[in-house]
């Protein structure tokens, strides 16, 4: 490929189609799919991710109205808004065309009142907060919230769903039994109002592993992580690993801005935390926590230059960390750089960044800039 930038994301289009079609394998046929590609899917590039995947999903889900006014740049697709929208944004929204998640009684009034002023139906899922203590209405507030509901005439309850706050966890299911048994009281209170058919989802990718599977408890499961290539957890890919493997979508690339050699003793970067302890050839890596490389990488991390794995020294700074090369003797500036993905026969894992640092790997990628250019091959 020419004319590549010097720092930027490469997205792989045979790697995202084939996670989604082997997760859509797990589900009961006619089961519908809608992917999360809110925080810029997941730092994989929204509308490059969108693109490749419009003829294979049901429904795109993201978070503001931001998100939706740039997934209609490229797409019809039906979307779900299931972010709060200040109200001041509602007639947006409703202009672009969404199922818009309502997160209040009052919300629910203003959304009537511009349905009607521009004489259509609004599509809404009403979000029920099921023992996640997160957004959603509580069993106790869905009696008014559905009185209200009957008055509208110009919205249209089409779905409820509800979040499992822990189902990739599947060595114990307690909370998502008690979790699944509130949502079903739900929705037999729907039921009882006569909202009928309705498109119910409570599981995304760990909620189809561990729960969904070929069931179809419910016609719709929204799917994130794991159309990336990442799985919810350890265990579940251990329950997996016989089955299918998901397949990393994303690569973190640069390239050598400046090779020296060190003299021992010789402090490296910011708040001196790094000191040679013999002469060092080290590479300037021009990235930074600018770019979303987390400074808790400092001395803390490594990136693979030549197939081979390259330590971080000192701390990352805001555009530039500086890496130990000394044992890569034919290294050159503008040699490529990985930060995330494979090179030769080494990988680092989104999952093994996450662990440096301790955190989750949907944190590691939807962190990454989106200044840097998404790169589709």
């Amino acid at each position: 490929m020419k004319n590549l930038p010097l720092s930027y994301i490469e997205i792989s289009n045979k790697n995202l189609i084939h996670n989604i079609k082997v997760l859509k394998l797990v589900a009961k046929k006619g089961t519908k799919f809608s992917v999360a590609v809110k925080g810029n899917a997941y730092g994989h590039g929204q509308n490059e991710i969108v693109k490749i995947l419009d003829p294979l999903v049901n429904y795109f889900q993201v978070d503001s109205v931001s998100e939706l006014e740039l997934l209609r740049k490229i797409s019809t697709k039906k979307a779900f808004v299931l972010g709060y929208i200040q109200k001041i944004d509602l007639t947006q929204a409703i202009k672009l065309g969404c199922i818009l998640s309502v997160f209040s009684i009052q919300e629910l009034k203003e959304v009537e009142k511009i349905a009607k002023k521009f004489k259509i139906i609004q599509e809404i899922h009403i979000p029920f907060d099921a023992y996640l203590g997160r957004e959603g209405f509580l069993l106790a507030e869905l009696l008014k919230l559905f009185l209200e509901i009957k008055k509208c005439r110009n919205i249209k309850l089409s779905g409820m769903y509800a979040h499992f706050a822990n189902i990739e966890d599947t060595t114990n299911f307690s909370h998502a039994q008690k979790q699944i048994k509130e949502f079903e009281k739900a929705l037999k209170l729907a039921e009882n109002f006569n909202f009928k058919n309705l498109q119910t989802h409570i599981s995304a990718t760990s909620g189809l592993l561990a729960y969904e599977k070929g069931y179809g408890i419910h016609p719709i499961i929204r799917l994130g992580i794991g159309v990336y290539g990442m799985w919810p957890s350890e265990h579940l890919r251990s329950i997996y690993k016989n089955k299918f493997n998901l397949k990393p979508v994303l690569t973190w690339k640069t390239k050598i801005a400046q090779i020296k050699i060190l003299p021992k003793g010789n402090t490296i970067g910011y708040g001196l935390t790094y000191k040679t302890k013999k002469k060092t050839r080290v590479a300037i890596i021009p990235q930074g926590y600018a770019d979303g490389f987390d400074r808790g990488f400092s001395n803390n991390g490594v990136v693979l230059i030549g197939g081979r794995r390259c330590k971080i020294l000192g701390r990352v700074m805001m555009n530039m960390f500086v890496v130990d090369i000394n044992h890569l003797k034919k290294a050159q500036e503008e040699d490529e750089v990985v930060i995330i993905g494979i090179q030769g026969k080494e990988e680092i894992t989104a999952e093994e960044n996450a662990d440096h640092i301790n955190t989750i790997n949907y944190e590691i990628t939807t962190r990454i800039s989106a200044l840097l250019p998404r790169v589709v091959i």
